[in-house]
C-alpha cells in the first residue's frame, strides 16, 4: 500500500492523462496498491463540470482498458477518488485558487505530474512555489522531452531546482518502465554466464532499434519541432544504450544504477562537424503503404509545414571510449512510418576463433521490448540426420508465458509506483539529461553547418537506403 497523497496532474484533458495515466491509476486501484486515502484531481484549462470529465476519462478508459479487465464495481470506487479542477497553468492567480481548493496537507504528500509542454514546466514549478504548495514533502514528474537543447535543457534543471530539491524530481521515461528493460539488468547483473562475453573481446556490435508503423498522428505541431533526433534518439535510446553498456553498480540503489548510466553518456565519443556525414543519417518518410492502407508523406501530416525538413528517421552509429566497449560501433535507430512496429536490442556476438564446420554463423542475443516482451539467445545446433550440418535454433524466454501472466503491467503503472512510493532508480537525474543533449547537440549543428537534409523512404519501408550502407561497408546489416 502506498503512501497517502493527492495525485494532480497538470494537462488532465490531454492523451497522455486520458490514454496512459488513468488508466495506469486504475489499473494500480484495481489491485489495491494506491492508498485509501489517495486523490486524482485532473488540471487543465477546460470549464467541464466533474461529471463531464468523468465521463470524459471513462469514455477513454474503456477504449484502452482490455474488457475483461474494466470493472464496472471498480470503476465507480475509482471514479470517486477522481476529480477536474478547470485552471490555466500560466496564471500566477488560478494557483491561489487551487491552493485554497486543496487546503492543508494534512499528512497528505503531493505529487505533481506535468503530462503539458516543456515550455509551462518552470512556470507551473513557479507557481507552485509562490502558493505555497511546493513543500518539502512534494514531488514533481517532468515528462520528456526536457528542453529542446542542452542550453534549454541546463535552463529548465536549473529552475526546477530552485523550487524543488534533486530527490523530489522525478524525470520520467517511459521506456525505463517496460519489464524486458528491467529485466535487461537482471540478465547482465544476476547471470555470470553473460558477464564474461559482455565486452569488446567478444562483442562485435550492438544494434538498438525503436521502430514504429504510426505517423506522428495529432502531434505534428510539436513533432516539427522536434523531430526524432529530440524525440527518441535523447531520451529513449540513449536510455537502452546506458543500461547495455554501464558497469555494475555497487549496489541496487538509485544514485549507484545513475551514477554508472552518467559515465556511459560521458564516455559516448562526440559526433561533430563532417563526422555526421559518415557516421548518422537522417530520413523523412514519404508516402506509402501501411497495413495495406494508403498513408500520407510526411510534408502532408496535419500541423506539418509543407516544405519541412524534420527528420522522421535517424540512425546513428555511436562508439563508447571505455576499455569495456573499446572498439565496438553501437547502431541507434529509430523511425515512424515503418515496416513493422518493433522496439529491440541486438548484441551480436563475434564468430568463433576456428571455424570447424560449414555454414556457421554466429551467436546473436536478442531482447525484445516490443510489441512482444521476449529474450531469445541464438545457439547453432547440429541438424538431425547424417553429417555435420548446423542450423541457428532460438533458446527463447516468452516473459508472459513462463510467468503466466493474464496481463502485463504497463509502463506507466511501474514508474507510477515507483513515484508514490519514492524509488527514483528507473528515472534520469538531472546530470543524465545534460550530459545526453551534450552528445546531441553537436549531431544537429553538424547537419545545419553540412546541410544534411533527410533523405526520403517510402511509408511501410525499412527507412531510407544510407541507413543500410551505414552497416554495410562494415560487412554488417540491420537486424530484421
Amino acid at each position: 500500500m502506498t503512501i497517502p497523497c493527492d495525485i494532480l496532474v497538470f494537462g488532465g484533458t490531454g492523451d497522455l492523462a486520458l490514454h496512459k495515466l488513468l488508466p495506469a491509476l486504475y489499473h494500480l486501484f484495481r489491485e489495491a496498491r494506491l492508498n485509501n486515502a489517495v486523490r486524482i484531481i485532473a488540471l487543465a484549462r477546460r470549464n467541464l463540470p466533474r461529471n463531464d470529465y468523468l465521463k470524459l476519462a471513462e469514455r477513454h478508459c474503456r477504449a484502452q482498458i482490455a474488457r475483461n479487465d474494466f470493472d464496472e464495481e471498480v470503476w465507480q470506487r475509482f471514479s470517486a477518488r477522481l476529480d477536474y479542477f478547470a485552471m490555466d497553468a500560466a496564471q500566477s492567480a488560478d494557483f491561489g485558487r487551487l491552493a485554497r481548493y486543496l487546503g492543508e496537507p494534512g499528512g497528505l504528500t503531493r505529487i505533481f505530474y506535468l503530462a503539458t509542454a516543456p515550455n509551462l514546466f518552470v512556470p507551473i514549478a513557479n507557481h507552485l512555489r509562490i502558493a505555497g504548495l511546493a513543500d518539502p514533502e512534494a514531488r514533481i514528474v517532468l515528462e520528456k522531452p526536457i528542453g529542446h537543447s542542452h542550453a534549454s535543457a541546463t535552463a529548465i534543471n536549473e529552475a526546477i531546482g530552485a523550487v524543488f530539491e534533486e530527490t523530489q524530481v522525478f524525470r520520467i521515461d517511459h521506456y525505463l518502465g517496460k519489464e524486458t528493460v528491467q529485466n535487461l539488468m537482471a540478465l547482465r547483473f544476476a547471470n555470470a554466464l553473460l558477464e564474461p562475453v559482455w565486452r569488446n573481446s567478444q562483442v562485435d556490435h550492438v544494434q538498438i532499434s525503436v521502430c514504429e508503423t504510426l505517423g506522428v498522428e495529432n502531434r505534428g505541431g510539436y513533432y516539427d519541432r522536434a523531430g526524432a533526433t529530440r524525440d527518441m534518439l535523447q531520451n529513449h535510446l540513449l536510455q537502452l544504450l546506458c543500461l547495455v553498456a554501464m558497469e555494475p553498480p555497487a549496489q541496487f540503489e538509485a544514485e549507484a544504477v545513475r551514477d554508472e548510466k552518467v559515465k556511459i553518456l560521458r564516455a559516448l565519443k562526440p559526433i561533430t562537424g563532417q563526422d555526421v556525414q559518415d557516421t548518422t543519417v537522417r530520413g523523412q518518410y514519404g508516402a506509402g503503404r501501411i497495413g495495406g492502407q494508403e498513408v500520407p508523406a510526411y510534408y502532408f501530416e496535419k500541423d506539418v509545414d509543407n516544405d519541412s525538413d524534420t527528420e522522421t528517421f535517424v540512425a546513428v552509429q555511436a562508439h563508447i571510449d571505455s576499455w569495456r566497449w573499446a572498439g565496438v560501433p553501437f547502431y541507434l535507430r529509430t523511425g515512424k512510418r515503418m515496416a513493422r512496429r518493433s522496439s529491440q536490442i541486438v548484441i551480436q556476438f563475434k564468430p568463433v576463433p576456428h571455424e570447424l564446420f560449414n555454414g556457421g554463423q554466429v551467436n546473436q542475443l536478442l531482447i525484445q521490448l516490443q510489441p512482444e516482451e521476449r529474450i531469445s539467445l541464438r545457439m547453432m545446433t547440429k541438424s538431425p540426420g547424417k553429417g555435420m550440418r548446423l542450423e541457428p535454433v532460438d533458446l527463447d524466454l516468452n516473459l508472459a508465458q513462463v510467468f503466466g501472466q493474464t496481463r502485463r503491467w504497463d509502463a506507466y503503472e511501474r514508474l507510477l509506483l515507483d513515484i508514490l512510493e519514492g524509488d527514483s532508480t528507473l528515472f534520469m537525474r538531472r546530470d543524465e539529461v545534460e550530459a545526453a543533449w551534450a552528445w546531441i547537440d553537436p549531431i544537429i549543428k553538424g547537419w545545419e553547418e553540412h546541410f544534411q537534409a533527410p533523405r526520403p523512404y517510402a511509408a511501410g519501408s525499412n527507412g531510407p537506403e544510407q541507413a543500410n550502407s551505414l552497416l554495410a561497408h562494415q560487412g554488417r546489416h540491420w537486424h530484421s
